[in-house]
Protein backbone atom coordinates (compact mmCIF):
# COMPACT_ATOMS: atom_id res chain seq x y z
CA UNK A 1 0.00 0.00 0.00
CA UNK A 2 1.37 3.37 -0.86
CA UNK A 3 1.94 6.29 2.09
CA UNK A 4 0.27 9.32 1.82
CA UNK A 5 3.10 12.49 1.41
CA UNK A 6 1.62 13.68 4.81
CA UNK A 7 2.55 10.67 6.03
CA UNK A 8 5.86 10.21 5.05
CA UNK A 9 7.65 11.93 8.01
CA UNK A 10 6.53 9.06 10.45
CA UNK A 11 8.37 7.19 8.11
CA UNK A 12 11.71 8.57 8.24
CA UNK A 13 14.47 6.33 7.79
CA UNK A 14 12.06 3.61 6.16
CA UNK A 15 11.46 2.60 2.98
CA UNK A 16 8.46 3.84 1.17
CA UNK A 17 6.10 4.23 -1.85
CA UNK A 18 4.13 7.06 -3.06
CA UNK A 19 2.20 7.38 -5.81
CA UNK A 20 1.25 11.04 -7.53
CA UNK A 21 2.06 13.69 -10.29
CA UNK A 22 5.28 15.52 -11.17
CA UNK A 23 5.04 19.11 -10.27
CA UNK A 24 8.42 20.15 -11.62
CA UNK A 25 11.69 18.10 -12.82
CA UNK A 26 15.12 20.21 -12.17
CA UNK A 27 18.65 18.26 -13.54
CA UNK A 28 22.22 18.57 -12.76
CA UNK A 29 24.57 16.17 -14.05
CA UNK A 30 24.02 12.92 -12.45
CA UNK A 31 21.50 13.70 -9.94
CA UNK A 32 18.11 15.03 -10.73
CA UNK A 33 15.23 16.58 -8.23
CA UNK A 34 11.14 15.79 -8.70
CA UNK A 35 8.93 17.30 -7.03
CA UNK A 36 6.12 15.19 -6.55
CA UNK A 37 2.29 15.85 -5.66
CA UNK A 38 -0.49 13.42 -4.47
CA UNK A 39 -3.68 15.86 -3.00
CA UNK A 40 -1.86 15.60 0.44
CA UNK A 41 1.18 17.08 -0.30
CA UNK A 42 4.54 17.46 -2.02
CA UNK A 43 7.68 16.04 -1.57
CA UNK A 44 10.98 15.98 -3.23
CA UNK A 45 12.31 13.26 -4.87
CA UNK A 46 15.88 12.42 -5.68
CA UNK A 47 17.48 10.25 -8.52
CA UNK A 48 21.22 9.89 -8.71
CA UNK A 49 23.01 7.76 -11.60
CA UNK A 50 23.98 4.52 -10.53
CA UNK A 51 22.01 4.31 -7.77
CA UNK A 52 18.62 3.41 -9.66
CA UNK A 53 18.59 0.67 -12.83
CA UNK A 54 19.07 2.64 -15.78
CA UNK A 55 15.86 2.62 -17.84
CA UNK A 56 14.97 4.78 -14.38
CA UNK A 57 17.59 6.79 -14.60
CA UNK A 58 16.80 7.24 -18.70
CA UNK A 59 12.92 8.12 -17.73
CA UNK A 60 13.32 10.30 -14.77
CA UNK A 61 14.76 12.81 -17.53
CA UNK A 62 12.24 12.14 -19.98
CA UNK A 63 9.26 13.09 -17.71
CA UNK A 64 6.44 15.88 -17.98
CA UNK A 65 4.77 18.08 -15.87
CA UNK A 66 1.91 16.71 -14.52
CA UNK A 67 3.56 13.08 -15.38
CA UNK A 68 1.94 10.38 -13.02
CA UNK A 69 4.18 8.07 -10.86
CA UNK A 70 4.13 5.56 -8.67
CA UNK A 71 7.65 6.04 -6.85
CA UNK A 72 9.62 4.01 -4.13
CA UNK A 73 13.03 4.82 -2.01
CA UNK A 74 14.48 5.53 1.19
CA UNK A 75 11.92 8.66 3.63
CA UNK A 76 15.39 10.42 4.74
CA UNK A 77 15.23 13.60 7.17
CA UNK A 78 15.77 17.03 5.70
CA UNK A 79 14.66 20.35 7.68
CA UNK A 80 14.62 22.24 4.26
CA UNK A 81 12.29 19.85 2.54
CA UNK A 82 8.37 20.67 2.74
CA UNK A 83 7.10 18.44 5.98
CA UNK A 84 10.87 17.86 6.96
CA UNK A 85 11.79 14.43 4.81
CA UNK A 86 12.76 13.81 1.25
CA UNK A 87 12.84 10.51 -0.76
CA UNK A 88 16.04 8.91 -2.14
CA UNK A 89 14.86 6.79 -5.23
CA UNK A 90 15.44 3.24 -5.45
CA UNK A 91 12.61 2.67 -8.31
CA UNK A 92 9.96 4.42 -10.07
CA UNK A 93 7.03 3.23 -12.65
CA UNK A 94 5.83 5.89 -14.77
CA UNK A 95 1.90 5.10 -15.14
CA UNK A 96 1.50 8.44 -17.64
CA UNK A 97 3.68 11.08 -19.30
CA UNK A 98 2.45 13.69 -21.42
CA UNK A 99 4.02 16.87 -23.08
CA UNK A 100 2.63 20.42 -23.84
CA UNK A 101 0.54 20.66 -20.47
CA UNK A 102 -1.19 23.73 -20.90
CA UNK A 103 -0.73 25.76 -17.23
CA UNK A 104 2.91 26.38 -16.93
CA UNK A 105 4.84 28.38 -13.93
CA UNK A 106 4.09 31.56 -16.39
CA UNK A 107 1.28 34.26 -15.66
CA UNK A 108 -1.99 32.98 -17.22
CA UNK A 109 -5.01 35.24 -17.53
CA UNK A 110 -8.37 34.34 -15.77
CA UNK A 111 -10.51 33.91 -18.69
CA UNK A 112 -7.50 30.70 -19.88
CA UNK A 113 -7.29 29.46 -16.09
CA UNK A 114 -11.36 29.25 -16.42
CA UNK A 115 -11.19 27.90 -19.46
CA UNK A 116 -8.78 25.41 -17.94
CA UNK A 117 -10.60 24.90 -14.25
CA UNK A 118 -10.05 21.08 -14.39
CA UNK A 119 -6.43 21.48 -14.58
CA UNK A 120 -6.17 24.76 -12.37
CA UNK A 121 -6.99 22.99 -9.55
CA UNK A 122 -3.89 21.02 -9.27
CA UNK A 123 -2.13 24.25 -8.85
CA UNK A 124 -1.00 24.05 -4.94
CA UNK A 125 -2.99 26.99 -4.18
CA UNK A 126 -6.43 25.56 -5.45
CA UNK A 127 -5.64 22.22 -3.41
CA UNK A 128 -5.24 24.58 -0.58
CA UNK A 129 -8.90 26.09 -0.92
CA UNK A 130 -10.50 22.76 -1.70
CA UNK A 131 -8.98 21.53 1.38
CA UNK A 132 -10.62 24.66 3.40
CA UNK A 133 -13.70 24.17 2.01
CA UNK A 134 -13.81 20.80 2.59
CA UNK A 135 -12.72 21.31 6.38
CA UNK A 136 -15.68 23.96 6.68
CA UNK A 137 -18.54 21.33 5.03
CA UNK A 138 -17.14 18.73 7.71
CA UNK A 139 -16.96 20.94 10.61
CA UNK A 140 -20.01 22.88 10.29
CA UNK A 141 -22.16 19.59 10.40
CA UNK A 142 -20.52 18.22 13.14
CA UNK A 143 -20.66 21.28 14.88
CA UNK A 144 -24.48 21.39 14.14
CA UNK A 145 -25.30 17.86 15.21
CA UNK A 146 -23.27 18.47 18.64
CA UNK A 147 -26.10 21.05 18.89
CA UNK A 148 -28.54 18.55 18.21
CA UNK A 149 -29.57 19.67 14.67
CA UNK A 150 -30.69 16.22 12.42
CA UNK A 151 -29.75 17.10 8.66
CA UNK A 152 -32.75 16.21 6.17
CA UNK A 153 -32.34 17.27 2.93
CA UNK A 154 -34.64 19.30 1.02
CA UNK A 155 -35.24 19.30 -2.99
CA UNK A 156 -33.38 20.51 -5.62
CA UNK A 157 -36.65 20.77 -8.10
CA UNK A 158 -39.09 23.07 -6.22
CA UNK A 159 -43.23 23.97 -7.85
CA UNK A 160 -42.46 27.57 -6.64
CA UNK A 161 -40.27 30.57 -5.57
CA UNK A 162 -38.63 31.37 -2.06
CA UNK A 163 -36.60 34.12 -2.54
CA UNK A 164 -38.39 35.85 -5.04
CA UNK A 165 -39.43 35.37 -8.92
CA UNK A 166 -37.26 37.00 -10.56
CA UNK A 167 -34.18 35.11 -9.90
CA UNK A 168 -35.73 31.26 -10.77
CA UNK A 169 -34.31 29.15 -13.09
CA UNK A 170 -36.72 27.11 -14.75
CA UNK A 171 -36.99 23.43 -16.09
CA UNK A 172 -39.32 21.47 -17.67
CA UNK A 173 -40.67 18.70 -15.62
CA UNK A 174 -42.71 16.18 -17.58
CA UNK A 175 -45.79 17.96 -18.71
CA UNK A 176 -45.29 20.91 -16.34
CA UNK A 177 -42.84 22.96 -15.37
CA UNK A 178 -40.31 23.09 -12.06
CA UNK A 179 -37.41 25.01 -11.01
CA UNK A 180 -34.15 24.78 -9.34
CA UNK A 181 -34.27 25.23 -5.87
CA UNK A 182 -33.31 28.63 -4.61
CA UNK A 183 -33.37 27.80 -0.55
CA UNK A 184 -34.11 24.89 1.05
CA UNK A 185 -35.89 27.42 3.71
CA UNK A 186 -39.44 26.08 3.30
CA UNK A 187 -38.63 22.65 3.63
CA UNK A 188 -36.58 22.87 6.12
CA UNK A 189 -39.56 24.54 8.07
CA UNK A 190 -41.74 21.42 7.71
CA UNK A 191 -38.93 19.24 8.86
CA UNK A 192 -38.22 21.34 12.09
CA UNK A 193 -42.34 20.75 13.01
CA UNK A 194 -41.44 17.36 13.38
CA UNK A 195 -37.58 17.57 14.67
CA UNK A 196 -36.74 20.34 16.37
CA UNK A 197 -33.80 21.45 14.64
CA UNK A 198 -32.47 20.16 11.14
CA UNK A 199 -30.58 21.84 8.69
CA UNK A 200 -29.94 21.44 4.82
CA UNK A 201 -27.35 21.32 2.64
CA UNK A 202 -26.66 21.54 -0.77
CA UNK A 203 -26.60 23.59 -4.06
CA UNK A 204 -28.94 26.35 -4.55
CA UNK A 205 -29.93 28.52 -7.63
CA UNK A 206 -30.01 32.04 -8.41
CA UNK A 207 -30.44 33.47 -11.66
CA UNK A 208 -28.96 36.88 -10.97
CA UNK A 209 -27.78 38.65 -13.45
CA UNK A 210 -24.85 39.72 -11.44
CA UNK A 211 -21.02 39.92 -12.25
CA UNK A 212 -20.01 41.18 -9.13
CA UNK A 213 -17.12 39.13 -7.43
CA UNK A 214 -19.41 38.23 -5.22
CA UNK A 215 -22.03 36.27 -6.96
CA UNK A 216 -22.57 32.96 -8.26
CA UNK A 217 -25.58 31.13 -10.52
CA UNK A 218 -25.14 28.01 -8.66
CA UNK A 219 -23.88 28.30 -4.36
CA UNK A 220 -23.78 25.65 -1.57
CA UNK A 221 -26.08 26.90 1.76
CA UNK A 222 -25.81 25.62 4.81
CA UNK A 223 -29.29 26.27 6.33
CA UNK A 224 -30.33 25.51 9.88
CA UNK A 225 -33.85 25.78 11.26
CA UNK A 226 -35.09 25.97 14.82
CA UNK A 227 -39.01 25.43 15.58
CA UNK A 228 -39.56 27.46 19.12
CA UNK A 229 -36.75 30.07 18.28
CA UNK A 230 -36.34 33.60 18.09
CA UNK A 231 -34.27 36.48 15.85
CA UNK A 232 -31.89 36.41 19.17
CA UNK A 233 -31.37 32.60 18.71
CA UNK A 234 -30.37 32.85 15.14
CA UNK A 235 -27.69 35.14 16.06
CA UNK A 236 -26.32 32.90 18.60
CA UNK A 237 -26.12 30.34 16.65
CA UNK A 238 -24.42 32.26 14.12
CA UNK A 239 -22.03 33.38 16.36
CA UNK A 240 -21.38 30.30 17.59
CA UNK A 241 -20.93 28.46 14.51
CA UNK A 242 -18.68 31.05 12.69
CA UNK A 243 -16.16 31.96 15.61
CA UNK A 244 -15.74 27.97 16.25
CA UNK A 245 -14.75 27.22 12.79
CA UNK A 246 -12.25 30.33 12.45
CA UNK A 247 -10.64 28.55 15.64
CA UNK A 248 -10.99 25.47 14.26
CA UNK A 249 -9.20 26.34 11.12
CA UNK A 250 -6.88 28.24 12.49
CA UNK A 251 -5.51 25.09 14.36
CA UNK A 252 -6.30 22.20 11.74
CA UNK A 253 -5.85 24.77 8.74
CA UNK A 254 -3.03 26.29 9.40
CA UNK A 255 -0.69 25.44 6.48
CA UNK A 256 -3.15 25.86 3.78
CA UNK A 257 -3.86 28.99 4.92
CA UNK A 258 0.08 29.69 4.77
CA UNK A 259 -0.04 28.54 0.89
CA UNK A 260 -2.53 31.39 0.61
CA UNK A 261 -0.59 33.70 2.27
CA UNK A 262 -3.78 34.04 4.48
CA UNK A 263 -2.43 36.28 7.79
CA UNK A 264 -4.12 34.46 10.92
CA UNK A 265 -4.40 37.46 12.70
CA UNK A 266 -7.20 38.78 10.23
CA UNK A 267 -9.02 36.12 11.73
CA UNK A 268 -8.40 36.32 15.03
CA UNK A 269 -11.13 38.93 16.25
CA UNK A 270 -13.23 36.30 14.94
CA UNK A 271 -12.37 33.40 16.21
CA UNK A 272 -13.00 35.17 19.43
CA UNK A 273 -16.87 35.33 18.97
CA UNK A 274 -18.99 38.59 20.89
CA UNK A 275 -20.15 39.65 17.27
CA UNK A 276 -21.73 43.02 17.46
CA UNK A 277 -25.02 43.46 16.37
CA UNK A 278 -26.68 46.82 15.24
CA UNK A 279 -29.88 47.50 13.88
CA UNK A 280 -30.23 48.96 10.31
CA UNK A 281 -30.94 52.43 11.25
CA UNK A 282 -27.52 52.21 13.36
CA UNK A 283 -26.27 50.59 9.87
CA UNK A 284 -27.21 53.58 7.74
CA UNK A 285 -25.71 56.31 10.16
CA UNK A 286 -22.56 53.98 9.88
CA UNK A 287 -22.83 54.21 6.36
CA UNK A 288 -23.42 57.65 6.09
CA UNK A 289 -20.69 58.68 8.37
CA UNK A 290 -18.59 56.46 5.77
CA UNK A 291 -19.87 58.84 2.84
CA UNK A 292 -22.96 56.02 1.90
CA UNK A 293 -26.07 57.74 1.74
CA UNK A 294 -29.18 55.26 1.81
CA UNK A 295 -32.53 55.64 1.74
CA UNK A 296 -34.42 54.32 4.80
CA UNK A 297 -36.00 51.28 3.44
CA UNK A 298 -33.65 50.30 0.99
CA UNK A 299 -31.05 47.31 0.99
CA UNK A 300 -27.56 47.47 1.58
CA UNK A 301 -25.38 47.38 -1.46
CA UNK A 302 -21.55 46.03 -1.73
CA UNK A 303 -20.22 49.49 -0.84
CA UNK A 304 -22.56 49.98 2.00
CA UNK A 305 -21.84 46.06 3.20
CA UNK A 306 -18.13 47.39 3.36
CA UNK A 307 -18.36 50.36 4.92
CA UNK A 308 -20.46 48.99 7.53
CA UNK A 309 -18.18 46.23 8.13
CA UNK A 310 -14.84 48.33 7.91
CA UNK A 311 -16.10 50.01 11.10
CA UNK A 312 -16.24 46.97 13.25
CA UNK A 313 -13.05 44.30 13.48
CA UNK A 314 -14.86 41.05 13.05
CA UNK A 315 -18.17 40.16 11.27
CA UNK A 316 -20.88 42.26 12.67
CA UNK A 317 -24.91 41.78 12.89
CA UNK A 318 -27.44 44.12 11.02
CA UNK A 319 -31.02 43.02 11.93
CA UNK A 320 -34.59 44.50 11.96
CA UNK A 321 -34.64 45.81 8.04
CA UNK A 322 -37.29 46.99 6.81
CA UNK A 323 -40.71 44.14 5.95
CA UNK A 324 -40.80 45.80 2.48
CA UNK A 325 -37.22 44.70 1.92
CA UNK A 326 -36.77 41.07 2.90
CA UNK A 327 -38.63 38.04 1.84
CA UNK A 328 -42.88 37.35 2.44
CA UNK A 329 -42.10 34.57 5.17
CA UNK A 330 -40.51 37.57 7.45
CA UNK A 331 -41.79 37.81 10.86
CA UNK A 332 -42.72 41.57 11.03
CA UNK A 333 -41.37 43.00 14.68
CA UNK A 334 -44.55 43.46 17.15
CA UNK A 335 -43.56 46.57 18.29
CA UNK A 336 -42.43 47.85 14.69
CA UNK A 337 -44.36 46.21 12.10
CA UNK A 338 -42.71 48.44 9.36
CA UNK A 339 -39.49 46.49 10.44
CA UNK A 340 -39.22 42.47 10.63
CA UNK A 341 -37.46 40.35 12.59
CA UNK A 342 -34.25 39.45 10.19
CA UNK A 343 -30.37 39.88 10.76
CA UNK A 344 -27.37 39.42 7.98
CA UNK A 345 -24.22 38.38 9.17
CA UNK A 346 -21.62 40.86 7.09
CA UNK A 347 -17.47 39.44 7.48
CA UNK A 348 -14.92 42.26 7.64
CA UNK A 349 -12.15 42.95 4.86
CA UNK A 350 -14.98 43.68 2.26
CA UNK A 351 -16.36 40.61 2.35
CA UNK A 352 -20.05 41.76 2.89
CA UNK A 353 -22.82 39.06 3.67
CA UNK A 354 -22.29 35.99 4.94
CA UNK A 355 -25.24 34.98 6.32
CA UNK A 356 -29.15 35.89 6.48
CA UNK A 357 -32.06 34.66 7.94
CA UNK A 358 -34.29 35.55 10.78
CA UNK A 359 -37.41 34.71 12.35
CA UNK A 360 -40.56 32.97 10.23
CA UNK A 361 -43.91 34.02 10.46
CA UNK A 362 -45.90 31.76 12.20
CA UNK A 363 -49.58 33.46 11.72
CA UNK A 364 -51.67 31.96 8.98
CA UNK A 365 -53.15 34.81 8.33
CA UNK A 366 -50.27 37.36 8.46
CA UNK A 367 -48.62 34.61 6.25
CA UNK A 368 -51.72 34.65 3.51
CA UNK A 369 -51.79 38.99 3.48
CA UNK A 370 -47.42 38.77 2.82
CA UNK A 371 -48.37 35.98 0.08
CA UNK A 372 -50.88 38.70 -1.30
CA UNK A 373 -49.02 41.56 -1.10
CA UNK A 374 -46.36 40.54 -3.03
CA UNK A 375 -48.16 39.03 -5.88
CA UNK A 376 -47.78 34.92 -4.73
CA UNK A 377 -50.37 32.46 -5.60
CA UNK A 378 -51.88 30.95 -2.21
CA UNK A 379 -52.39 27.89 -3.71
CA UNK A 380 -48.34 27.34 -4.76
CA UNK A 381 -47.94 27.57 -0.94
CA UNK A 382 -50.69 25.52 0.16
CA UNK A 383 -48.95 22.95 2.18
CA UNK A 384 -46.32 25.90 3.47
CA UNK A 385 -49.72 27.48 4.96
CA UNK A 386 -50.59 24.29 6.58
CA UNK A 387 -47.24 24.56 8.39
CA UNK A 388 -49.58 27.39 10.28
CA UNK A 389 -52.89 25.70 10.45
CA UNK A 390 -51.48 22.92 12.44
CA UNK A 391 -48.76 23.02 15.52
CA UNK A 392 -47.59 26.49 14.76
CA UNK A 393 -45.01 28.19 16.87
CA UNK A 394 -42.44 30.80 16.50
CA UNK A 395 -39.79 29.78 14.80
CA UNK A 396 -36.66 30.88 12.75
CA UNK A 397 -33.34 30.18 10.99
CA UNK A 398 -30.39 31.26 8.83
CA UNK A 399 -28.91 30.26 5.63
CA UNK A 400 -24.87 30.46 5.44
CA UNK A 401 -23.08 30.66 1.80
CA UNK A 402 -20.10 28.25 2.27
CA UNK A 403 -18.72 30.08 -0.53
CA UNK A 404 -18.97 33.85 0.26
CA UNK A 405 -17.42 31.80 3.84
CA UNK A 406 -14.56 30.66 2.14
CA UNK A 407 -13.69 33.85 -0.01
CA UNK A 408 -13.17 35.66 3.57
CA UNK A 409 -11.43 32.77 5.33
CA UNK A 410 -9.26 32.49 3.02
CA UNK A 411 -8.27 35.98 1.81
CA UNK A 412 -9.90 35.14 -1.91
CA UNK A 413 -10.38 38.28 -4.10
CA UNK A 414 -13.20 36.61 -6.15
CA UNK A 415 -15.57 33.75 -5.14
CA UNK A 416 -14.72 32.16 -8.56
CA UNK A 417 -12.33 30.35 -6.49
CA UNK A 418 -14.34 29.06 -3.70
CA UNK A 419 -16.05 26.24 -5.80
CA UNK A 420 -14.53 23.46 -7.80
CA UNK A 421 -16.63 24.37 -10.72
CA UNK A 422 -17.88 27.98 -10.74
CA UNK A 423 -21.43 28.60 -12.43
CA UNK A 424 -21.11 32.54 -13.54
CA UNK A 425 -23.05 35.12 -15.60
CA UNK A 426 -21.31 34.34 -18.78
CA UNK A 427 -19.49 30.94 -17.73
CA UNK A 428 -20.84 27.44 -18.12
CA UNK A 429 -18.00 25.61 -19.30
CA UNK A 430 -16.17 23.24 -18.19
Amino acid sequence: MATRIRDLTSQAGQEATVQGWLVSLRKGGKIRFLVLRDGSGTVQAVVREGEVPPEVWRESGELAQEASLVISGLVRPDQRAPGGVELVVRNMAVVANGADYPITPKEHGVDFLMDHRHLWLRSSRQEAILRIRSQIELFLQTELARLGFVRVDSPILTPSACEGTTTLFETAYFEDKAYLSQSGQLYNEAAAAALGRVYCFGPTFRAEKSKTRRHLMEFWMLEPEMAFASLEDVMDVEERLISALVRHLLAESASDLATLERNPEALAQAAAGDFPRISYEEALAVAAGAGHQVAWGDDFGSPEETAIAAAFDRPVFVHRYPTAAKAFYMQPDPERPEVCLSVDLLAPEGYGEIAGGGQRIHDLELLRRRLQEQGLPEEDYRWYLDLRRWGTQPHAGFGLGIERTLSWLCGLEHVRETIPFPRLLTRLYP
